[in-house]
């Protein structure tokens, strides 16, 4: 069983720079030792090697899955292998990781959380950054509420802002009339917070009411809010 050949297609073989080491399929034994079964070898002549005569058993194994780490770990390393496993229905050998020295693949780990704590620090100051422009979002949408609606309590405008620009709601604040601060856009967004907060709207739903029937239904009552915020009736605000 030694001196057994093994014949790899190489176009079946994924591409590749340098050393190529094979896990087997079928149960095989070193042609120069004898060790066996191996779990990995290395083709010399056609006749398979374990990794001691290979001169490749003071390699670690790094499974495939990590790009960077991969990367780095073969950067940092002066000696490696690639490592295929020949899948029987694509007909084709593919990667499953790298043989790499064990300090290089320390060092490479290294680099990577290095990298990965810039990376946090960088969501840190990107969030502190979103959070900082959308408090002063919030602020300008409340200061145009009041300019509409001067009656409104100021608290109760700090809350329609915020509600209506929360980030990722998808709310009128954040389309992007809301964005410009239009007029329309800044009454919608009081006009729903009056429509849920100071009428029956929501009961009206949830008792199977259209929502067409139950907006005329409470239309007046949104009005008379909206009236005494302005100093004049909206009629149809509902």
């Amino acid at each position: 069983m030694g001196n057994e050949q093994v014949m790899v297609p190489r176009a079946s073989l994924p591409p590749h720079t340098g050393l190529l080491v094979f896990q087997p399929l079928k149960r095989r034994h070193c042609g120069e030792c004898r060790r066996g079964p191996l779990p990995l070898l290395v083709l010399e002549d056609g006749a398979p090697r374990c990794l001691d005569c290979a001169d490749l058993a003071h390699l670690v194994f790094l499974p495939s899955g990590d790009t960077a780490l991969t990367r780095r770990s073969r950067e940092e390393s002066a000696l490696s292998a690639v490592v295929v496993r020949f899948n029987r229905r694509k007909s084709r050998y593919e990667r499953q990781g790298v043989l790499v020295e064990e300090a290089a693949l320390a060092r490479a780990e290294q680099r990577c959380l290095a990298d990965a704590e810039a990376r946090r620090r960088r969501r840190v100051r990107d969030a502190r950054r979103r959070a900082a422009q959308d408090a002063l979002f919030a602020q300008e949408f409340a200061v145009e509420i009041l300019r509409l609606f001067p009656g409104c309590p100021a608290d109760r405008a700090r809350a329609i802002a915020l509600h209506a620009s929360e980030r990722g709601s998808g709310r009128v604040g954040r389309s992007a009339a809301g964005r410009a601060l239009t007029e329309g856009a800044v009454t919608s967004a009081v006009v729903a917070s009056v429509r849920h907060l100071d009428t029956p709207y929501d009961r009206l739903l949830m008792s199977g009411v259209p929502r067409h029937e139950a907006r005329r239904r409470i239309a007046a009552a949104v009005a008379t809010v909206l009236g005494g915020w302005t100093g004049e009736g909206l009629g149809s605000a509902g």
